[in-house]
């Protein structure tokens, strides 16, 4: 289908099509917004995307300062700065500007600019989010460069604890950016291998909650179309960077993925969080080499959903073996690793890893119960390419 700008309204506004960055001064203009706060990373603030983007903003007279100390998995001293600058250069609102880091930190720092309490207090832990000032929290505008993490349409953000070396999720309905800008020409930059990492990771998404126990069919209706779509056009986002369809469905899918795991995530997520901390290697690629592992795992309580999903995706044979071997062909079509070891991550911390991620908040709606040793199993044979030991 040929792609069309288009406006809906689900999870949150969202502005699509090829070169909708050039209502970035609109958006901020019906948010509300006088002076943003334009964070993204550390690497992407070199590129040209982001001149044009700020280009916007100044033939339109709009005052804005830029923010980029953000890590790949950005940390809480990345927000903790970004809330000083914000503070200090009197912004009104943030415009998060980048992959699921850029965007993981603009929120944050968004929704603690008006917070007493620190920033830990209001981690994903039981009804923390009910502490914060919610007329502190500075609106946001969410522009995706990646098509992977979905966090533009996500209501939390993924910290980095350095002082414990554990990742932290930091929730509240109002981190949900007002307004998102999707634009396909923002992506078509992204190299290969950053491509194939955030789409898996956007797979893992969808594949995660559909099999998240519990009923919930409006999140497993969108998780399945966005396993299809990310089939269908991740393999030709690799391929051809300037598809503008593949990158434009591929953007689609990754929003889709994120709306569909308010149902829940799993496992995979449960070990790479605590993976992404330690080692700090990218969230995407530890979620695709995980994977197949963990629906191995998981096979015993995935069958039936996977009998269908195997429907979906047109595979000869049917169930979650054949899902594994067709996302085990889909890696090597994309050159991602079979191994956590060929990324160099070995198994000297797999207990520690194992009772770290039995305590993630992903654990709980994992497809079926599982417990840190459990967990460590899974890491080990995502470490050794053994599925058979699961």
């Amino acid at each position: 289908m040929k792609l069309t700008n288009t406006n809906w309204n689900f999870p949150t506004p969202i502005w699509f099509g090829a070169g909708r960055i050039k209502d970035l001064a609109l958006a901020c203009q019906q948010m509300g917004i006088k002076k943003p706060l334009f964070v993204t990373d550390e690497g992407l603030v070199k590129l040209d995307i982001v001149a044009e983007a700020v280009a916007v903003l100044e033939q339109h007279g709009i005052a804005f300062s830029i923010y980029s100390d953000v890590q790949g998995n950005p940390t809480g001293d990345n927000v903790t700065n970004g809330v000083t600058h914000y503070i200090k250069n009197a912004h009104d609102g943030v415009i998060a500007f980048g992959g699921g880091s850029a965007i993981d930190a603009a929120k944050t720092i968004a929704f603690m600019s008006g917070q007493t309490r620190s920033l830990w207090d209001f981690e994903d832990v039981g009804d923390n989010w009910t502490y914060a000032n919610v007329d502190g929290i500075a609106p946001i505008i969410a522009v995706a460069t990646t098509a992977g993490t979905g966090s533009e349409v996500g209501r939390a953000s993924v910290i980095l604890d350095e002082e414990k070396h554990t990742k932290k999720i930091i929730f509240h309905p109002k981190m949900l950016p007002g307004l998102v800008i999707s634009d396909p020409e923002l992506t078509i930059g992204l190299p290969p291998h950053i491509t194939a990492w955030t789409g898996v990771d956007a797979m893992v998404h969808a594949i995660e909650a559909y099999c998240a126990p519990g009923y919930h069919p409006m999140a497993e209706g969108i998780a399945i179309e966005a396993i299809r779509l990310i089939a269908q056009y991740l393999p030709k986002a690799v391929k051809d960077g300037t598809d503008i369809e593949a990158r434009g469905q591929m953007l689609v899918a990754a929003s889709m993925g994120a709306t569909a795991f308010q149902k829940g995530l799993g496992s995979v997520h449960s070990v790479a969080h605590q993976l992404g901390a330690i080692y700090n290697k990218q969230h995407g690629l530890l979620n695709a080499i995980i994977l197949p592992y963990a629906l191995k795992q998981n096979k015993t309580a995935i069958e039936d959903r996977m009998v269908y999903l195997s429907i979906v995706l047109g595979l000869e044979n049917k169930g979650t073996d054949a899902i594994i071997d067709y996302l085990l062909e889909l890696r090597k079509e994309l050159n991602i690793p079979h191994t956590l070891r060929e990324i160099d991550i070995d198994e000297e911390k797999a207990v520690e890893i194992g009772e770290m991620a039995f305590k993630d908040p992903s654990t709980p709606s994992n497809a079926k119960p599982v417990d840190a040793s459990d967990l460590e199993n899974l890491f080990r044979a995502a470490v050794s390419g053994d599925l058979n030991a699961l």
